[in-house]
């Protein structure tokens, strides 16, 4: 099993010795995120003070940015990293497309698809040669020169994932992508009777095995040196349950444990602004079906117990020991590097 890791993407300053520590401490690779900050900036950093790390944005927001925009970070990244670098792309929702990006607004999945199929075409273009020709509905792309043209890399194409939350966007991770980065509010017995089932069925359909694609998150770690420490982050937990399960779109994951009646009375709190009392409706067995909890002695066995043979790839805090790292890397996970 991958073993990912955050970083401080506000103190690009601190990245080069913390990369250098992550490496040396095991970490399967470090992530970055789209909120306050770039997230491939940090990772340019990481790529030219790591030798081991693989390198992933989890997630850039796809639709801010042109295709060959991506495309092209994504190619440098691949050539500075030596080959650890992964694409992760999510569509972010409409309000935040349309009124902080202030980009057009379309169905997602559809559009995710052909953003997906452009930067295809655009590495293709870069790699083999063969002429720029992509037409969509969304994208066109048909116009490269030489001088628009990277140099060549020297091993592999960057794998590209896409964050999917429904069934539309699994389709396209499945069809498409070379992995899916699953949403945290997601329960074991969702994950193993809807999401993986789900995937499966599609990557039949593509002709791909299981064992060619990655499947990340699907749940939360809750985990830390001490009680204290588990104890505050299981809180926090709880208040995100409460957050996602407000929103008819998550709804699906409380359907499966029966519990439709809580989406609505979570949905109806929060448009009168009561959060403190949302989270007060979020059981302690209920953040247990979602995530895997204990101390860095206990979690490594909590999360083989949790998602031991679902996923490929889960996240830890960058404090965690490198006795816990290894052992949690040693979890057999689905997914295969040495995949045909």
């Amino acid at each position: 099993m991958k073993v990912l890791t955050g970083v401080p993407t506000e103190s690009l300053g601190r990245l080069p010795k913390l990369a250098e520590t992550l490496d040396a401490q095991g970490f399967s690779g470090i992530a970055t995120q789209e909120n306050r900050h770039n997230p491939f900036l940090p990772l340019a950093i990481a790529a030219v003070h790591s030798e081991h790390l693989e390198l992933r944005t989890n997630v850039a927001i796809a639709f801010a940015r042109s295709p060959m925009v991506a495309a092209g970070l994504a190619w440098d990244l691949q050539s500075a990293s030596q080959g650890r670098f992964v694409l992760g792309l999510g569509s972010q929702v409409k309000g935040h497309n349309q009124r902080r990006f202030s980009v057009p607004w379309s169905a997602p999945a559809p559009r995710l698809k052909e953003y997906v199929e452009s930067i295809k075409a655009i590495w293709h273009c870069w790699r083999d040669g063969t002429p720029l020709n992509y037409a969509g509905t969304h994208y066109q792309f048909s116009l490269m020169t030489p001088n628009f043209t990277p140099e060549p890399l020297l091993g592999e194409l960057p794998k590209l994932q896409i964050a999917a939350v429904g069934p539309a966007m699994m389709k396209v991770a499945a069809r498409y992508c070379d992995g899916v980065m699953l949403h945290a509010f997601c329960t074991k017995r969702y994950l193993r009777n809807s999401v993986i089932p789900r995937l499966e069925a599609e990557l039949r359909d593509r002709g791909v095995t299981r064992n060619a694609f990655e499947i990340s998150g699907g749940g939360f770690v809750v985990t830390g040196s001490t009680n204290e420490a588990v104890a505050q982050q299981f809180e926090w937990v709880r208040q995100r349950i409460g957050f996602y399960g407000s929103t008819p779109a998550y709804w699906p994951v409380l359907e499966a444990h029966g519990l439709e009646d809580l989406g609505l009375e979570l949905n109806a709190l929060s448009k009168t602004g009561r959060w403190d009392e949302m989270t007060q409706l979020i059981s302690d067995d209920l953040v247990h079906e979602f995530a895997a909890v204990g101390t860095f002695e206990e979690i490594s066995a909590r999360i083989s117990e949790h998602f031991g043979g679902l996923i490929d790839c889960i996240s830890l805090p960058n404090a965690a020991p490198s006795e816990l790292i290894q052992d949690l890397r040693d979890i057999k996970a689905p997914y295969s590097t040495a995949h045909p």
